[in-house]
């Protein structure tokens, strides 16, 4: 037996599924000469492209371009009529791959369950759009929401914010930025195997070979593209774990027990809990960084964003 069964054995078997119909994937696109980040970028977006197809169909599905930056935003909206309440989506792909069509599915998931209008962010990808670049581009959305540019059928009085990795990471720095600029907090989060320090962990060691999503090499490079340099590896909006967490709204962490992210998820939470946040941490046995995406043929990710969709509609509807 290869080492890399070996290491994945801990795994779920619908999950271990996912990741042998991902790896086919992009081995149907191996790596060449000259290949280009666009190139990758096209590659994912194919190898992605089944599992966001079937799930929930929305009575209505909007693109606009809100702000003062112009952000596209997708909004999935799963009936027609009344104030739904708003949850942002901050997708995932290490700051520098994936995109709306990638999460799509991720999206209606939320919306129909939770009862919510999900606002899918396109922010500028790394490392083009080094930090803070994508980060202040999610607030200027907040921003329109808040001023009704997105209505109507949007209720910004009750507004989340949800995102998986990177997408956590700025999910949670969101809301760092708005209380640095003296405006409100949005009302919950919910934080997807977030991205949220740089440190290896012993989750790094365990997690970090190929046979798992997500392998610590990948992460470097990620973090490198994002960052514009040594400083940024100490700010705490671009590492949020390092930050003052006080003040910050109600999180639902859903935190993959076979990521090399598992430890920074655990650290999050408990960091949440001594700045006063109410926090519901659910660690998911079995699972791996991305495997909500496998929703179509795993319940255990089928049960985790029924847990997360409770959670939010739950916290959204004390506002």
């Amino acid at each position: 037996m290869s080492e890399v069964i070996k290491a994945a054995d801990d795994l779920d078997p619908d999950i271990r599924r996912f990741h042998h119909a991902i790896n086919s994937g992009y081995a149907a696109y191996p790596p060449h000469p000259g290949q280009t980040l666009a190139d990758r970028r096209q590659v994912a977006e194919i190898v992605r492209a089944p599992w966001t197809q079937g799930g929930p169909v929305m009575a209505r599905t909007r693109d606009l371009y809100l702000g003062d930056r112009g952000v596209h935003v997708r909004i999935h909206e799963p009936v027609a009529d009344g104030d739904l309440p708003v949850m942002l989506y901050i997708h995932g792909g290490g700051w520098m791959l994936f995109s709306l069509d990638t999460h799509d599915r991720v999206m209606r998931e939320y919306a129909a369950r939770a009862g919510v209008a999900v606002v899918g962010v396109d922010y500028s990808l790394s490392p083009e759009a080094k930090f803070p670049t994508a980060l202040e581009e999610i607030v200027a959305v907040v921003d329109a929401i808040r001023a009704g540019q997105a209505d109507p059928g949007l209720d910004p009085t009750r507004m989340a914010i949800g995102g998986d990795s990177a997408g956590a990471n700025m999910a949670v720095a969101a809301n760092l930025l708005l209380k640095g600029q003296g405006k409100p907090v949005l009302d919950a989060m919910v934080l997807n195997y977030g991205a949220f320090d740089h440190a290896v962990t012993a989750s790094h060691e365990r997690y970090g070979s190929d046979g798992y999503m997500l392998n610590s090499a990948e992460m470097v490079v990620f973090w490198d593209a994002y960052l514009r340099g040594a400083e940024d590896y100490g700010n705490p909006l671009a590492v949020p774990l390092r930050a003052d967490l006080s003040g910050l709204p109600p999180a639902f962490l859903c935190i993959a027990a076979c990521d090399i992210l598992t430890d920074g998820n655990l650290v999050m939470a408990a960091s949440l809990r001594a700045a006063g946040v109410p926090v519901s941490a659910n660690l998911y046995e079995g699972a791996s960084h991305s495997f909500l995406e496998a929703v179509s043929i795993s319940p255990l990710a089928d049960r985790a964003f029924t847990e997360a969709a409770a959670w939010l509609n739950h916290t959204l509807a004390r506002r």
